[in-house]
């Protein structure tokens, strides 16, 4: 897997909003074909940091009893 950073995710969402396919960061080019490949990609990189970021959340199950049965 591929470590994304956030100067790599900075840059995809400054082209989305401009409206163009072509991103620079760290001197490197990219050309994504569409807007929708550029969103999957954004999507795709903030999936994967929120990921490692965020704590796996805990579940449980609830239990009770009446006592009387």
């Amino acid at each position: 897997m591929t470590d994304w950073t956030e100067t790599e995710l900075s840059a995809l969402r400054r082209a989305y909003a401009s409206g163009t396919t072509r991103v620079s960061y760290d001197g490197k080019s990219v050309d994504y074909g569409t807007a929708e490949d550029l969103l999957a990609r954004i999507r795709t990189i903030e999936r994967a940091i929120a990921g490692v970021s965020r704590p796996l959340p805990v579940a449980g199950l609830a239990g009770f009893s009446r006592g009387d049965r």
